[in-house]
């Protein structure tokens, strides 16, 4: 082997170092990044709105797009449409924790929120609703209940603007995939960006359905330990008609928000066995 082969070959191998070393780098960095702020709860203002925060809104989603591509889902670099944007705020309302004081579940949601976490792994635990019930913010038994209510009827209400806006998001998406398929893509990192965008909108739809559903069983719970708890005869009726409720407007959002699959799909009309035939009847006798 002459030397000129043995220097390209000390290269590759240097680089080849290079790179590994800085993939496992780049994996330490996210790992470290989400001990270092497992305990950071978005930060929320006036109505438990988000507040803007730089570690939140920068640090945190730089962080989780590497742990991403690390883990292999794709990540997009393009810019935020309105709409994107707009889902992904009113969509926070629904994933994030009923107590906005719940740390355990905030801290889930905001790692998953921010990919540092798998987006369908941020699983709020249902029973910390209940404690958070127990606790000395309420002083009538009533109260509880009433909350319970409240939440529920609070969530059935925003579930069909989000699906509003992600109906608008999914035809966009539409639209993005059909010109990339019609038309030449200059770039594989535009080619790649579309899809990894649709890709990106879709999770985040079913992270919301998801995140309700783990609602909906955190509201039942919560009523099940006090009928235990603290029994009372007028306000279990009201608790159960805000949670079905609350389950007629998320079968909406599990069926990707289509609202023509509320109640199911349509069967089939049956013909009837009496009349079965009656086109093949002869004419009456004329008389």
């Amino acid at each position: 082997m002459g030397n000129g082969m043995r220097v390209q070959c000390a290269a590759a191998s240097r680089e080849e170092r290079r790179q590994g070393i800085g993939r496992v780098l780049g994996l330490a960095a996210s790992v470290l990044v989400a001990a270092g702020l497992a305990a950071c709860v978005r930060p929320t203002g006036d109505f438990d709105r988000a507040k803007p925060s730089i570690i939140h809104d920068r640090v945190m989603p730089t962080a989780g797009d590497e742990a991403a591509r690390l883990r292999g889902d794709p990540v997009s670099k393009f810019n935020y449409t309105n709409d994107e944007k707009l889902m992904r705020n009113r969509g926070w309302t629904l994933i994030r924790p009923p107590w906005t004081k719940d740390w355990i579940g905030g801290t889930m949601v905001e790692l998953s929120r921010t990919r540092v976490l798998p987006e369908t792994e941020g699983r709020v635990p249902p029973d910390l609703y209940l404690i958070y019930l127990r606790s000395d913010k309420f002083q009538s038994s009533e109260a509880r209940y009433d909350k319970i209510a409240a939440d529920a009827s609070g969530d059935a209400e925003l579930v069909m603007p989000f699906c509003e806006v992600a109906l608008r998001v999914k035809k966009a998406d539409d639209e993005r995939l059909r010109v990339l398929a019609n038309k030449p893509v200059s770039t594989e990192e535009t080619y790649e960006g579309a899809k990894a965008r649709v890709w990106e909108n879709r999770v985040m739809i079913k992270w919301v359905s998801q995140a309700l559903r783990y609602r909906i069983t955190a509201y039942k719970r919560a009523l099940e330990g006090l009928e235990i708890e603290t029994p009372t005869r007028d306000r279990v009726w009201k608790v159960n008609n805000s949670i079905r409720e609350l389950e007629g407007q998320v079968r909406i959002a599990e069926a990707s928000c289509d609202n023509s699959t509320r109640y199911g799909a349509d069967e089939p009309v049956r013909r009837s066995r009496i009349y079965k035939g009656w086109g093949l009847e002869r004419a009456p006798v004329q008389k």
